[in-house]
């Protein structure tokens, strides 16, 4: 299934069905940007503070690529991969950190991630990730 197109100037945008995204990080800032980046290009997104708040939601059930901060209050991202993975949701996830190092990496994607970027994340390689991680 192919989930976007590139057009001209290198804009990509969602094919139909849309791909819904949840975001869960606690920067205010960091989610709004990325939000706003996938409405952007068509995707469905919805952003969470807290991986609690994630948790609780209705998204749970419907969202086919989490973009996931390693550091959070309370649950960390690393907590809710493991809470995920042992409920088997099969909900692939983006790790995105302002403190990356090769420990945290390897935990993520032995944990299964599909991707482990570092902050900033930049547009190109999250994009890449995203189109991975729903093709599964």
């Amino acid at each position: 299934m192919r989930i976007a197109e590139q057009h001209a100037g290198g804009v990509e945008t969602a094919k139909t069905p849309p791909s819904r995204i949840s975001i869960v990080d606690d920067d205010a800032s960091i989610r709004e940007a990325l939000k706003s980046l996938m409405r952007s290009v068509q995707f469905d997104v919805e952003a969470f503070a807290s991986a609690e708040e994630f948790l609780a939601s209705e998204r749970l059930h419907d969202t086919a690529c989490l973009i996931l901060d390693v550091n959070l209050p309370g649950m960390s991202g690393f907590d809710l991969q493991n809470q995920l993975n042992s409920e088997r949701r099969g909900i692939p996830i983006i790790f995105i950190t302002a403190h990356a190092d090769d420990a945290s990496r390897q935990r993520a994607l032995k944990g299964g991630a599909i991707d482990f970027l570092g902050k900033p994340v930049r547009r190109e390689p999250l994009f890449k990730a995203i189109r991975s991680a729903i093709q599964q």
